[in-house]
């Protein structure tokens, strides 16, 4: 098949989207399909397979999208006409400026269009101080449903929570619940742990600098502990946070380490890691915890009503109430204090996991987008 893939935001693989678009890409392309690519990546251009339209110019707040960290698309009618004329489907993966334009033209060409819910409303409100705003992220739902969600074939959901909190907001969808998936790398094994970390306890956040993921719950935590001078947080990943973050770490005797890592460079981290925290307040799934609990780290879990990373949880340890940093501290002091109910904590994730296998997931991904294209194809006239 001719397979489109739409990326409002694609960039470097330092997101959850990002990395989720670059996985369904690789193992179609793996699988023989023509993958067109459309995306606003200027340094893509040339390379096979991809099609580059131009990045959204936002006049004052351009220096605000680039300490974000991606740029964002805008519709480019003959880039479009090149990369989505005579293809069998269409994968949109967020609901903005470029997929809008992909799914109109597809409705007007008549093909299949599918599309993945990876952005929740508070991923956005939080830009404008509005994350806790229920009738405004209740909009937003309502918003991605007109514009673009009631009009595609059918949707990827990678979490029954994110179908349940969408279907709440708009009614029933033809929906499809499929994990993004955790890459068969991602497993426990030596690692080449740095030497200033050496004789600490390190925990790992990994998640965007954004008010939603709650990364100041994590230094309060840490600062409270009766183990403070053994504690070194490590905060993988980037964001229009970083500087505050920073500032606000120096209180630790160890500040945290903020930097993004490669794909290849995270596999060390995590199995450098003794101890996993995931804060975020706001979360669709979270494949950075699976893939940290995939390596053999035990998780602890902020278990907001907004985060789907809570279910994630095997045990009452594995839980913290969010934005509670005391009881966070207790959980980690707890783990710290007790290394064998750690181990055998450990070796359950590692067979929890395999449900998550990557390759699993996008066969599943795979089937959706044919299964939607041989429908449209048998209903139309």
């Amino acid at each position: 098949m001719k397979i489109a893939i739409v990326c409002d935001v694609l960039g470097e693989e330092n997101n959850g989207t990002s990395v989720a678009a670059m996985n369904l890409i690789r193992f179609l392309k793996n699988r023989g399909h023509e993958v067109r690519v459309v995306c606003p990546d200027e340094y893509r251009k040339g390379e096979p397979g991809f099609y580059v339209v131009p990045q959204l110019n936002v006049g004052p707040l351009n220096s605000y999208v680039r300490k974000v960290g991606v740029s964002i698309a805008v519709s480019d009618d003959s880039v479009l006409e090149a990369a989505l004329s005579g293809v069998d489907a269409i994968h949109i993966m967020t609901p903005f400026f470029l997929g809008k334009a992909a799914l109109d033209y597809g409705r007007n060409h008549g093909i299949p269009v599918t599309a993945g819910f990876h952005a929740q409303a508070e991923n956005i409100t939080s830009h404008f101080h509005m994350m806790n705003s229920r009738p405004v992220n209740d909009l937003t739902y309502k918003m991605m449903y007109r514009l673009v969600f009631q009009y595609v074939d059918a949707i990827h959901y990678p979490t029954q929570f994110i179908r349940d909190v969408f279907e709440a907001e708009v009614g029933q969808t033809n929906g499809y619940v499929i994990s993004n998936g955790v890459n068969s790398r991602f497993v426990k094994t030596e690692a080449q742990r740095p030497p200033e970390w050496e004789g600490l306890f390190v925990i790992l956040f990994t998640g965007r600098y954004g008010m939603e993921k709650s990364h100041k719950v994590l230094i309060d935590a840490a600062a409270g502990s009766k183990y403070e001078s053994r504690i070194q947080l490590v905060f993988a990943g980037d964001g229009p946070l970083h500087a505050e973050l920073e500032s606000y770490g120096k209180k630790l005797t160890h500040p945290p380490v903020l930097r993004f890592y490669s794909r290849d460079e995270m596999l060390n981290v995590i199995n450098s890691a003794d101890l996993y925290v995931h804060p975020a307040e706001v979360e669709i799934e979270a494949i950075a915890c699976l893939e940290a609990i995939s390596c053999g780290l035990v998780p602890v879990i902020a278990d907001s009503p907004r985060s789907a990373t809570r279910f994630f949880a095997l045990e009452e340890n594995n839980l913290f109430h969010f934005n509670q940093p005391g009881d966070l501290r207790q959980k980690i002091e707890y783990w710290m204090e007790h290394p064998e109910e750690k181990e055998a904590c450990s070796r359950r994730y590692q067979g929890y996991t395999r449900q998550f296998e990557q390759r699993h997931c996008m066969e599943r991904m795979e089937q959706m987008i044919l299964e939607t294209a041989e429908k449209k194809k048998a209903t139309t006239p």
